[in-house]
């Protein structure tokens, strides 16, 4: 196993929020960038760490704000833009503190973390190496017919309070021990505030409907039997995206949890071998 440093850095209203670095056993100056699935915290990506078989990359993975060890209420935010801005600022951080650009650095991020990636590229253009987003949840199975015009119903109303999630970790992962330690952490956030939720939805589909502003090489890799969020965004995303270099990769019978479900092996052989990709090439240019 490769061994964590917590961390923090300071984002930009001020809030300090934590992060993991796994420093490379034999340094390269090429990094990767770990953005955790909605409700979890970079620890539960300590076993990608491991499992990549990337020794000479320093790896990073925060904890979104109000997740994981962070301080505050559970899952609130002011606005969903909050984790978009806290993305630029580790950027920043990563460049500062640990002298790594993002040029040098491939981002891999999944589910609302990959919204939260795709949203800050898209924003921000940040020049990456490149970007791989795992079951991105760009459309969110509610189960509930006419659900967001629900919620916002009741958010007039009541003003804002928390959704709780739900989903069964038997729906997120067949892999029994991915399972009981999705059950049994303490730092799980159940809850969502519905203002995130709602903001969630409209940033998901506003980042689909542009995609074409995305230039950053990136891989797409979509769960199969995913009971949490629908395969078609993801595709039309996939379809509109601006990257001259893009990669669909679609995983049969994996639950969402892509990267941490049982037989990701292919899935990590394949993120793998696109990592190493686009260091192998040239540096992209923009068009």
């Amino acid at each position: 196993m490769r061994t964590a440093k917590i961390l923090t850095f300071t984002s930009h209203d001020g809030a300090v929020l934590h992060y993991r670095h796994w420093p490379a056993k034999a340094p390269s100056g090429r990094s990767l960038v770990l953005f955790h699935r909605g409700h979890e915290h970079g620890g539960r990506l300590q076993h990608l760490a491991d499992e990549m078989n990337l020794p000479d990359f320093d790896i990073f993975a925060w904890d979104a704000r109000e997740h994981g060890l962070n301080e505050g209420p559970r899952g609130i935010a002011p606005d969903f833009g909050y984790f978009v801005r806290d993305a630029e600022c580790f950027r920043v951080h990563v460049q500062t503190v640990h002298n790594i650009a993002a040029e040098d650095t491939v981002v891999v991020a999944q589910c609302v973390g990959a919204v939260i990636a795709a949203a800050w590229v898209h924003e921000y253009a940040p020049k990456l190496r490149g970007l791989v987003l795992a079951s991105p949840a760009f459309s969110v199975k509610m189960h509930v017919p006419g659900a967001v015009q629900g919620l916002k119903l009741l958010k007039a109303l009541r003003g804002n309070f928390p959704v709780y999630s739900s989903v069964k970790s038997k729906l997120l992962t067949k892999d029994v021990e991915r399972q009981h330690s999705y059950d049994t952490d303490p730092l799980i956030t159940r809850s969502t505030a519905v203002n995130i939720l709602l903001e969630h939805h409209d940033v998901a589909a506003r980042v689909v409907a542009d995609a074409g502003a995305i230039q950053v090489p990136t891989m797409v890799l979509v769960s199969g039997k995913d009971y949490v969020v629908r395969e078609a965004p993801q595709r039309e995303f996939f379809e509109r995206l601006g990257a001259a270099t893009k990669q669909y990769m679609r995983l049969p019978g994996f639950y969402h949890d892509t990267l941490g479900e049982k037989g990701r092996e292919r899935a990590l052989y394949e993120l793998r071998n696109f990592v190493e990709e686009r260091f192998a090439q040239p540096m992209w240019a923009r068009r």
